[in-house]
């Protein structure tokens, strides 16, 4: 059982930016409009006409004038600061009718969009901000050798960028990816979903506000014939895409003919490994809510539980009763950890994939159905017990509500289990001390590992995957040299 809740308050409507931002001016989608619900309540928040293969091919050659006369680049390092910081000023602002905005179209409860998907995004962008100042030349130093010479090592930025954002966290995505390729000194154009793209578009307000140059920052959104475009297009220098894996293939194929380069962030199937000795009273609730965190629409939600044989039943026991405090429902409610899903596609999806895991064999130990609410897509967290684990919903991303027990014989297994899938993003540790925890994290094939809970998501560290959860890396210097192509320069001195 999980507890519910309703009817609680929401926040004003906010009047919805329904143009896109092209050369630094609004104007309206030519395409057909794209419907946006909220998923807490099925109601339509918006009709957002889509760019057509002409306004996509004129964003993107604003970007590309923008970038090579100059326009951003030429106001250097310290000046592309200046700005980023003067747009994040003008993102707090609005900050509550951002954290609005989400709640409405993604349905992430309000004090997770407060936090997670409002505050994190405006510290992404002055991490940025911060990073753009930085000089990086390299001086290699004086050769020596028959023809002596001095060398240093310039960076120059990729050139125009393409932003392509999942719905999931849709300001984070955008200000990561972007945030990365303004302070390398590239231009962007951004793609939001259509499923979640009004604080996207809401933006371009607070771009403007803050005197971008135009064509700096541009925002079309359509489906997938922008993103063909866009990725296809010979204006655009590289792609920053964070999506699904099959999505991410058709990108890279899509790049190839061009050569441009990718970064790809394609989701994760995150281990968490609970190790002999562990204590599992304090921290059994504590893993359920990592991974149930807005619904479990999270690339590294750490969904996969493996727990030695010995605490199977324990640890079943106590997330039972952990469950019964997890509330689901009313995302405007302070109380709601659980919010719906994006659409009812998607709920059918996941549902789809947890009964056919129940027909394969497995038992639900917690949780399960949906809460007892007229309206709105939402299911009720569902922990899965006795799982292959090979079974798909112990190796596909979910991208809901749902945990997946595996029992392990010994820590050999644990660390074989863990690496079992074909992701690599994250991997949550815990162990009886911090020196064990590492040892097991050096032996993850994860491009984060968070041991014994971790601690606050840091900006400066590099963020991205192993094997099929993508390519390159976000977040801190990683974040920017991704988008900056390193020059050697040599002169004689003879």
């Amino acid at each position: 059982m999980t507890s519910t809740t309703t009817g609680h308050a929401a926040a004003p409507i906010p009047t919805w930016a329904l143009d896109l931002f092209i050369d630094g001016k609004p104007e309206p989608g030519r395409d057909a409009p794209v419907t946006v619900f909220d998923p807490a309540t099925e109601l339509e928040l918006a009709a957002v006409p889509q760019a057509d293969v002409e306004q996509v091919d004129r964003a993107v050659l604003a970007a590309r004038r923008a970038f090579d006369s100059g326009a951003w680049t030429a106001l250097g390092a310290r000046g592309r600061a200046r700005l980023m910081h003067r747009l994040a000023d003008e993102l707090e602002r609005r900050s509550e009718e951002l954290a609005a905005a989400i709640t409405y179209e993604c349905g992430t409860p309000i004090a997770q969009s407060r936090v997670g998907q409002v505050k994190m995004p405006l510290d992404i962008l002055r991490s940025y901000a911060d990073l753009a100042a930085v000089d990086r030349t390299e001086p290699l130093g004086v050769d020596l050798g028959p023809m002596p010479s001095d060398s240093l090592v310039n960076h120059q930025p990729v050139g125009v960028v393409a932003v392509i954002p999942a719905y999931n966290y849709p300001l984070v995505l955008a200000l990561r990816t972007m945030g990365g390729a303004l302070a390398a000194g590239c231009t962007v154009v951004i793609a939001p979903s259509p499923r979640a793209p009004l604080a996207t578009l809401m933006l371009a307000e607070s771009i403007a506000a803050a005197d971008f140059p135009p064509g700096v920052v541009n925002i079309v959104l359509g489906g997938p014939s922008v993103g063909r475009r866009l990725t296809s297009h010979p204006e655009i220098d590289k792609i920053g895409f964070t999506g699904s894996r099959q999505v991410g293939e058709q990108i890279m194929q899509q790049a190839a003919p061009s050569l441009k380069g990718v970064t790809l962030e394609l989701g994760g199937k995150t281990p968490t490994v609970v190790l002999p000795g562990v204590e599992l009273a304090p921290l059994v609730r504590r893993m359920h809510l990592k991974y149930l965190m807005n619904a479990g629409q999270a690339c590294a939600a750490p969904s996969r539980l493996l727990v030695h044989r010995d605490q199977h039943d324990e640890f079943v026991e106590l997330s039972a009763a952990a469950y019964t405090k997890i509330r689901t429902g009313d995302p405007w409610h302070p109380k709601t950890i659980v919010g719906p899903l994006i659409g009812p596609e998607h709920r059918r999806r996941v549902e789809e994939l947890v009964d056919a895991a129940v027909r394969d064999g497995a038992v639900v130990a917690a949780g399960g159905g949906r809460p007892e609410i007229e309206k709105g897509w939402f299911m009720n967290p569902v922990l899965l017990d006795h799982v292959a684990p090979k079974a798909p919903i112990a190796q596909e991303e979910i991208f809901g509500p749902v945990g997946v027990l595996l029992t392990y014989e010994d820590v050999d297994d644990a660390v074989a289990l863990a690496n079992d899938v074909p992701y690599g993003l994250a991997a949550d540790v815990f162990s009886a001390t911090t020196a064990e925890g590492i040892g097991i994290a050096k032996r993850l094939r994860a491009g984060t590992v968070y041991v014994n809970g971790g601690g606050a998501f840091r900006l400066d560290a590099p963020f991205g995957g192993f094997k099929a959860s993508g390519i390159g890396r976000e977040y801190g210097e990683w974040g920017v040299r991704e988008f900056l192509e390193p020059q050697h320069i040599q002169w004689s001195l003879c």
